[in-house]
């Protein structure tokens, strides 16, 4: 309706491109404009100024003949005071990107091995941009923002990335879990080695108290009983231990039968072998 009384009206954030019989007259920014069609005035289109997004899906495989489906994402406009270039210079802006970006991207992935694409996204990401932005400057474009957001290999590629994954996992596992028992059998040894180290100082010391208990009892049986001789005392001494023992064993209420010699001559015959003994071991040491 504006048009038929010579005016029209620009949204913001667009632009309109006004020719004159056929030819560009001039680039119509946001607001009204006069437009007197009689005079042979006419609008040929509008462009947005607004970012657009595309988003590129790219195959190709890399240097360890792995084959990827990288999507990449560009993130562009049209520029204002260069809006007549960016509506007759070029007549499919997406699908010039698209050209530009498979063959960045088909020129760099094949370099790199699969995990230094994964690695190296950004560069990639980088060297799209660039070049974009070079080639879509003449066109009247700016290349606001690239971004390589996925790269997908093969399903039969990626389970065999997890298992593998998934396998070193377990022999770290498996690994941890040795050295463990490895430490537990470590630890068990040592500490049975202290034990038996604490049980031997344990038996030496009780022995060398019996001893020194028995030493004791005899000088003072001999000091107090005169006439007596240290044989006499001693005999007297296993009689008794002879007869605690026995006594010992029938108290116990879990013990089982024993059957050991008994009477008089048993305990004169326990005293001589004691006696035998320590003779033995005398003239051992000497």
């Amino acid at each position: 309706m504006g048009q038929a009384f010579g005016c029209i009206q620009v949204e913001q954030s667009k632009v309109v491109i006004r020719e004159h019989f056929g030819k560009f007259d001039d680039v119509l920014e946001p607001g009204c404009h006069c437009l007197p069609w009689c005079l042979g005035y006419k609008i040929a289109g509008g462009l947005s100024l607004r970012v657009q997004q595309l988003d590129v899906k790219c195959e190709t495989k890399t240097k360890d003949n792995v084959f990827v489906n990288v999507v990449a994402s560009i993130q562009y406009r049209a520029l204002s005071d260069k809006a007549s270039d960016a509506f007759y210079k070029l007549s499919n802006t997406r699908g010039q990107i698209q050209a530009y970006v498979f063959d960045v991207i088909r020129a760099s992935v094949p370099k790199l091995s699969l995990d230094a694409t994964f690695e190296q996204k950004n560069e990639i990401a980088k060297a799209v941009e660039e070049e974009l932005e070079k080639a879509m400057s003449h066109y009247g474009y700016e290349i606001v923002q690239t971004l390589i957001v996925d790269i997908e290999p093969d399903n039969h590629v990626k389970r065999a990335m997890n298992e593998i994954n998934a396998a070193s996992r377990l022999r770290q596992a498996a690994n941890d879990k040795a050295e463990a028992e490895k430490i537990l059998q470590i630890k068990h040894a040592e500490g049975e080695a202290e034990a038996k180290y604490l049980s031997g100082l344990g038996i030496a010391r009780q022995r060398q108290a019996i001893v020194d208990g028995l030493r004791d009892s005899v000088l003072a049986f001999s000091e107090n009983v005169p006439g007596t001789t240290s044989r006499d005392v001693m005999d007297m001494v296993l009689v008794t231990q002879y007869f605690d023992t026995m006594k010992d064993i029938g108290a116990s209420s879990k013990s089982s039968s024993v059957f050991i010699p008994h009477g008089p001559g048993a305990v004169k015959d326990i005293a001589s072998q004691i006696r035998e003994g320590l003779i033995q071991a005398n003239h051992a040491q000497n």
